[in-house]
């Protein structure tokens, strides 16, 4: 008869090796698509980000050459 604490210790490692068994089981069968769509949506918000960035700087530049236009004139810029 095996002492208790040996009994134990052996089903304890059995249940490990059977939940990493499991593990990597599912970590191989893991489906990728998510990813490739999460991917493929940060890539659009990018797009979008950096268009409206650039439509920022040139109304900015568009707005700071009409208060430059409108002060070396002497009249006052237009809002």
């Amino acid at each position: 008869m095996m002492p208790l604490n040996e009994l134990l210790a052996q089903t304890l490692i059995r249940e490990r090796q059977t939940e990493m068994e499991r593990e990597a089981v599912e970590a191989h069968t893991t489906d990728y698509r998510t990813s490739v769509a999460r991917r493929a949506l940060a890539v659009g918000f990018a797009t979008i980000s950096r268009g409206s960035a650039a439509a920022v700087r040139r109304l900015d530049s568009c707005q700071a050459d009409d208060l430059v236009a409108g002060l070396t004139s002497g009249g006052s810029a237009r809002a």
